[in-house]
């Protein structure tokens, strides 16, 4: 019997779209968003009957699917939209990748997007991708992973994406009593500008040395050498093949 909700042997059903849609996002996915994205297709390019009773039945079948094959995740409603989430039974084992990930040490991309979090919080994902110009889905996943930021809210524009602040566990890494102690724009030029001169001053001191190295050095006396033909040469240090010991012939 054909999938009632399948339109053409080419179109997936509404179960795989949402599958690949949740496997994909990287924050929960409310209903209403999963529709507008089957609405902005066009009608030779969805599966028929796309509705939140539709796509709620498809999570239905999904987790039914999972849990007869066996699968460490689940479908799961949280924030006001769906996501994949691994069982309690796996907690320990989580727990202990996510510990030795907490070792590693922030990359300098990790370093940049959360100082333009911990600066202009509350932000969006967009708003950080405009300032830093890159992509940010791996390095917030990797921030809230770390529990250094979290989800403060969602903003009121289009869409409504999810904002981003700093955690507890931020101020605690970085050895902050609250945000107020986080340096003020003014003192991080003045601190960069000395860093500058300390680099340049080190540099300078450095050519000097050299130069005096190179005054110090005694000059090679001029020696004199008695050519193949005769005749008396001045030269700096011994002419090669010379023997130093030689006095000109009289």
């Amino acid at each position: 019997m054909s999938d009632p909700t399948r339109l053409g042997s080419n179109i997936p059903t509404i179960a795989e779209i949402l599958e690949a849609l949740l496997f994909a996002t990287d924050e929960p996915l409310p209903l209403r968003q999963v529709i507008e994205i089957f609405d902005a297709l066009e009608d030779s390019q969805r599966p028929r009957k796309v509705n939140e009773e539709a796509i709620l039945r498809s999570i239905t079948e999904l987790n039914a699917a999972y849990e007869t094959t066996g699968r460490a995740f689940r479908i799961v409603k949280v924030a006001g939209g769906y996501q994949f989430a691994t069982l309690p039974v796996f907690a320990l084992w989580l727990g202990r990748m996510i510990k030795e990930r907490s070792k590693r040490k922030l990359s300098q991309s990790a370093l940049e997007s959360l100082a333009v979090i911990a600066y202009k919080q509350p932000v969006t994902k967009p708003e950080l991708e405009a300032i830093r110009g890159v992509n940010a889905d791996y390095v917030v996943h990797s921030l809230l992973e770390r529990n250094l930021i979290t989800i403060v809210g969602r903003a009121a524009t289009p869409g409504r994406p999810l904002l981003y602040g700093t955690t507890k566990e931020f101020l605690k890494h970085f050895g902050l009593n609250d945000l107020s102690e986080l340096p003020k724009p003014r003192e991080i030029d003045e601190l960069m500008a000395e860093a500058e001169f300390e680099v340049e001053k080190r540099m300078l001191a450095e050519l000097e040395a050299k130069q005096t190295e190179r005054e110090e050095e005694p000059a090679a006396k001029p020696q004199i050498v008695v050519s193949e033909d005769g005749r008396l040469h001045e030269v700096d240090g011994l002419h090669p093949g010379a023997d130093e010991n030689r006095t000109p012939e009289e």
